[in-house]
């Protein structure tokens, strides 16, 4: 998946930084504990510690970061204390939390999205390199965070939610409500076997859903 360029890192990052109203630096930090904890859940459910409540979770923690987005979405532009992004430390490591996603979710992995509803175009995407994408965005914006440049952070989670990870999340989330509707909706016509089987491909082994 394309994601936008960050902006060109100064050599110098000690600047001042203007104050916030109360409510802006609120805003942020609920933005900041709602990034902070899709980023934990998705290593925990990599790391295969959720089992076969892998594809629910990844349903819950990426429409509640969606919900975060459009709280970013719905607020004026906000704007940087600076003309550059500030360095705050390399990129993390997400490579091998993809691979384990991608072992984890394995047959349900590769799925087709519509990226533009006004200009349609299907693309076949991985939902393992599509949820690290989405990490590695919103972490950006919660080490601006952590550095105490909230300006920076919300201008960068705002920017990179209409501009990428908005988009891209949406289209992870539609993928995996197919996998639990298809399992939980195709049982009702399968017998026992079948259903196990559909049960277990679907959702990495997991327990037999509720008839």
């Amino acid at each position: 998946m394309t994601t936008p360029t960050p902006a060109p890192t100064p050599t110098s990052t000690s600047r001042p930084m203007a104050p916030l109203e109360a409510a802006t630096e609120d805003f942020a930090q609920q933005i900041a504990d709602q990034v902070e904890s899709f980023l934990l859940a998705l290593q925990a459910i990599a790391r295969d510690e959720a089992g076969g409540r892998a594809i629910s979770l990844l349903l819950l923690e990426v429409s509640q970061l969606l919900l975060a987005g459009a709280r970013l979405g719905a607020q004026a532009d906000f704007t940087p204390d600076a003309e550059y992004q500030p360095d705050v430390g390399p990129d993390p490591d997400l490579d091998l939390m993809r691979e384990r996603l991608a072992r984890l979710l394995g047959p349900v992995d590769p799925y087709v999205v519509n990226f533009d509803a006004y200009a349609p175009e299907l693309v076949e995407e991985l939902l393992s390199d599509d949820l690290a994408a989405i990490a590695a965005e919103v972490a950006n914006g919660l080490r601006h965070h952590r550095a105490g440049d909230v300006a920076e952070a919300l201008w960068w989670w705002q920017f990179s939610y209409v501009s990428s990870w908005g988009n891209a999340a949406s289209g992870v989330l539609r993928a995996l409500q197919s996998i639990v509707t298809h399992d939980r909706l195709d049982a009702e016509v399968l017998d026992e076997d079948d259903q196990l089987a559909a049960a277990d491909e679907m959702l990495g082994g997991g327990e037999e859903p509720p008839r």
